[in-house]
């Protein structure tokens, strides 16, 4: 049971890592929106690294962010935490790979692969945190600035990217959450029966005392 929930973890946390990585690639971050909007002549959209406008005709036209310092701070810490999300589950795709009880790498034993498989679901959660941090403080500047009356301008509304950064980070957290289960409920497993094993061969073993001989054969 054990080895079926660290497999369904890392899957999940594999996937985890390719949607993540779909969503910072995608460009629909925020569109705007056509609430209030008699004619529509074109649309625009945003993510992390671009604006872009398409026309009625299906022709976009995009212009990248060019100054990283002219930048607001929430969108700078947005790109960070996606990229450290990123960088945090591959690392832990490699741990928890190396951990996998069904796979033999190397010479580790079953209680360094169980640490090796924990440590890289404690990873995996923590780059779901980072995640879904990134996707809600994005989200949050968005809600702000279109229910604000008093902001002129083009109102946004939240993009498909978001959504799929959501499912992202909630596939990290469970498949992290399963690792760390299965590998705990096997490790305290063992050493249960290992305690009760040697005890068990303590008492059956016991030696004898010259005393305790003695007395049997008076």
């Amino acid at each position: 049971m054990s080895t079926a929930l660290e497999v369904t973890g890392f899957l999940l946390g594999v996937a985890s890592w390719l949607v993540t990585g779909a969503s910072l690639a995608n460009d629909y971050w925020k569109v705007s929106s056509f609430s209030g909007s008699v004619i529509i002549s074109s649309r625009q959209y945003e993510n992390l690294w671009h604006a872009c406008a398409e026309s009625s005709s299906g022709i976009a036209e995009c212009r990248d962010f060019e100054s990283l310092l002219d930048l607001p701070g929430y969108l700078q810490a947005c790109r960070a935490l996606m990229i450290i999300a990123l960088l945090l589950g591959l690392f832990s795709m490699i741990l928890s790979i190396l951990g996998l009880k069904c796979i033999t790498i190397g010479s580790a034993g079953d209680q360094a692969k169980a640490k090796m498989a924990t440590t890289g679901g404690i990873i995996f959660i923590l780059a779901g945190l980072c995640t879904i941090t990134a996707i809600s403080w994005y989200a949050a500047r968005i809600v702000q600035d279109f229910k604000d009356p008093f902001s002129g301008g083009i109102k946004f509304e939240l993009g498909a990217g978001l959504y799929m950064g959501w499912g992202g980070a909630c596939l990290s957290i469970l498949g992290g959450a399963l690792l760390c289960c299965a590998c705990k409920r096997a490790s305290s497993g063992k050493s249960k029966g290992g305690y009760y094993s040697s005890s068990h061969a303590a008492k059956i073993h016991k030696p004898v005392s010259d005393s305790e001989t003695a007395r049997a054969y008076v």
